[in-house]
């Protein structure tokens, strides 16, 4: 999120707040269906097969962490996550393949968010809507649809494109990987706060997504005059 005043805050956390909850709730049920379409039941006998936020919600990581980190940093600093979704690798019909289309699920159900995002606010722009909320509602849908998509394609377990490193990897190689999960979200917590994810991988990645995004708006924005 941006940086902003003390007063705009509860305004701020409003815009993003349904562009988040889309977010986390999408990304989680898309990786629960793409691992039951190639064998694995466990998220949706588990209930996490389903677009209810309620389901994937962590109190801790998702909201009180980072309404304190929003708080505390006045915006310059936000992380937060959901419950992971469940997934028995090794009842995937084909695990080490099938697990690589089942990690891509989360970060590519944000991108298309993101696309969608965008295209209502060519939509709106162009049909000449100047409420504001609005506006910056679908701002903010793309922006944080495409931080979670880059951030969790990051090559490093638990995350998602640790996952798939894993799957691409060879087998022993891919084992002793695998071996780093348990200290993973440490190691990527101390790459954050030293700033490498952010400098050498969020920004390029997100500036990126951007391009594309452009690109694939332009029949939008020439249909609309935005």
């Amino acid at each position: 999120m941006p940086r902003v005043g003390s007063s705009n805050i509860i305004q701020t956390v409003l815009i993003y707040a349904l562009p988040v909850l889309f977010a986390i709730t999408i990304h989680e049920a898309a990786h629960g269906y793409v691992a039951r379409y190639f064998g694995d039941n466990t998220a949706y006998v588990a209930g996490r097969v389903t677009l209810n936020p309620i389901k994937h919600i962590d109190p801790l990581g998702t909201i009180v962490m980072p309404l304190l980190l929003y708080f505390a940093t006045h915006g310059a600093f936000l992380f937060g996550y959901a419950k992971p979704v469940p997934v028995n690798f090794g009842a995937l019909r084909h695990p080490k393949r099938d697990m690589i289309w089942v990690a891509l699920a989360g970060p590519a159900s944000n991108f298309i968010q993101a696309i969608l995002w965008g295209i209502a606010f060519v939509v709106l722009a162009g049909s000449g809507v100047t409420e504001r909320f609005w506006i910056e509602m679908c701002k903010a849908g793309v922006l944080t649809n495409l931080v979670m998509w880059a951030f969790n394609l990051f090559p490093l377990p638990p995350l998602d494109g640790g996952r798939v490193l894993v799957g691409l990897l060879p087998r022993r190689m891919a084992w002793n990987f695998s071996r780093i999960e348990p200290w993973g979200f440490f190691i990527v917590m101390a790459l954050v706060i030293a700033g490498i994810v952010s400098d050498w991988w969020l920004r390029p990645l997100i500036a990126f997504g951007y391009v594309v995004l452009d690109v694939l708006l332009t029949p939008f924005t020439a249909a609309f005059g935005s």
